[in-house]
């Protein structure tokens, strides 16, 4: 089996319950580490897949990598391949399929719930999760719907949480969370937790009863990433 690429864009922001999930399947993936400049594959003839994960940046900033990302999921749609980005890799995805990447209306940082629309595309990528599920939030930004995707989770903070087409799954909300992840990101961006609001938890509401709270995101992360695998492992 080929290996899957993931995109790791700072080290905090890594694989997270992704890898574990991998671990599990037996599916091979290569970190790509560009937050310590690894080079970028040329093309995806050497993957089965491409994972995006996040990170603090905008895909709208001028960084040299941006653009080579793009490029690689534009390819992998072409070849249909399957395709997963999280937070910032969702609106890497977005934007390489022709949408745009914008502020949200709100920051959404901490736990939120969220709730599937009621399309076909929802019920086949999200049949048996919760409705609505309490995912994990941290982002200022977000997508818009390229043309031919279908919205399948939304929120009151953010109306577009996940999209899919094809073999491409791009979400806004972080599904990878471990709780070691959680109270790193809470350490280490803690200024933007100094005003909490409706929309944005303090340390203290992101960091209580945290392991239930994992728990029960792994379990939708289950079955998200089990969806998305399937053209993999079958």
């Amino acid at each position: 089996m080929k290996p899957l690429y993931l995109f790791r864009h700072i080290e905090c922001e890594g694989p997270g319950y992704l890898a574990e999930v991998l671990a599990r399947d037996e599916i091979p993936f290569e970190l790509i580490a560009v937050d310590r400049n690894a080079p970028l594959p040329a093309d995806t003839r050497g993957c089965s897949g491409l994972v995006f994960m996040g990170g603090p940046m905008s895909v709208n900033d001028p960084l040299p990598w941006i653009e080579a990302e793009l490029d690689l999921i534009r390819e992998a749609a072409d070849r249909q391949l399957p395709v997963l980005g999280h937070c910032l890799g969702g609106q890497l995805i977005s934007k390489a399929l022709g949408g745009e990447i914008t502020a949200n209306p709100v920051k959404e940082i901490g736990w939120h719930p969220v709730r599937k629309t009621r399309t076909t595309a929802a019920r086949d990528w999200l049949g048996d999760i919760p409705d609505p599920a309490n995912l994990f939030h941290w982002h200022g930004e977000t997508f818009s719907i390229p043309t031919g995707a279908t919205v399948i989770m939304e929120n009151d903070w953010c109306a577009n949480q996940a999209f899919a087409v094809d073999n491409i799954l791009a979400l806004q909300c972080h599904v990878e969370m471990t709780a070691p992840m959680v109270r790193e990101w809470a350490s280490l961006y803690a200024h933007e937790l100094r005003e909490p609001s409706a929309s944005v938890q303090g340390m203290e509401q992101i960091t209580a009863d945290l392991d239930a709270r994992v728990a029960a995101l792994q379990a939708v992360a289950d079955s998200i990433y089990r969806r998305w695998l399937r053209p993999i492992i079958g």
